[in-house]
This record gives structure tokens, sequence and C-alpha cells, in this order.
């Protein structure tokens, strides 16, 4: 056996081998790493959006959270605003209802007291009568003296 044969035998079936390789099969290799780098890479880009989508997620809840605390503490303070506003309209009416009440009670005094003095004011006459008719030791007609107990019941 010739070395030289065996090397040049060799040789050549190593190109083939190696055209054969990059013939059939190099290319669904080389088509398979450029797909996995291409997934990889929009896996990548996928996860990307999706940490700025969360970070855009949060900003919008964190900036509802704020809107919704003011607006919280708007009602708050439009409910204490009412309170207060419901509180002074209730001492008013309470006010109201309070003076109205006086002047109904000092109206009836006043009438009780009027009233007191007719009462008084007929006692005196009846007594004044009653005092005439001793001192005159005769009956006094209190029809015919009516005007002159008006005069004197009107002066007291």
């Amino acid at each position: 056996m010739n070395i030289n044969m065996t090397l040049i035998g060799q040789t050549i079936a190593f190109a083939i081998f190696v055209w054969f390789c990059i013939k059939y099969v190099w290319p669904p290799i080389s088509t398979a790493l450029h797909e996995r780098q291409k997934r990889i890479a929009e896996g990548l880009d996928a996860a990307s959006r999706a940490s700025r989508d969360l970070e855009l997620a949060q900003e919008q809840a964190s900036q509802t959270l704020r809107e919704s605390k003011e607006q919280a503490s708007q009602i708050l303070e439009q409910a204490n605003k009412r309170s207060a506003q419901m509180v002074e309209e209730a001492r008013e009416q309470a006010r109201a209802e309070g003076e109205r009440m006086i002047a109904s009670a000092r109206a009836e005094i006043d009438q009780e007291v009027q009233r007191a003095k007719d009462e008084l004011r007929a006692q005196v006459s009846s007594l004044a009568v009653v005092g005439a008719e001793r001192v005159l030791e005769a009956s006094v007609d209190e029809k015919a003296h009516r005007k002159l107990l008006d005069k004197l019941a009107a002066e007291l």
C-alpha cells in the first residue's frame, strides 16, 4: 500500500464529506440557529416591552391612586363643610324657634295679665258697689251706675 494513495483517497473522501456537509447538513443547522437567535431576540424584545408596560401600568396605578386620594379628600372636605352648614342651619332654626316660643309666651303672659287686671277691676267695682251700699245703706242700682263704674275701672 502506498501512503500517497491513501492520503489522496482520504483527502478526496474528506472533501466530499465537507462538500456534503456544506450542501446538506450546514443549511438546516444554520437555519435552526438563525431561527433560534430570532426567537431569543423576539423574547428579549417582548420582555423589555412587558417591563415597560409594567412600569407604565404601575405609574398609571399610582397616578390613579393619587387622584382617588385627592378626590376622597375633596369629598371629605365637602362633607365636613356640609355638616357644619347643617349644624349652623339647625342652630338658626332652634334660635328662631326659641325666639318664637319666647314671643308666644310673652303674648300669653300679657293676655293673662290683662285678664287678671280685668278680673281685678270687676272685683274692685263690685267691692266699691258693696262699700257704697253699706255707706249709703241703700241699694245702688248697678245698671244705672254702669257708666260711672266703667270710668272708675278705667282709672284703676
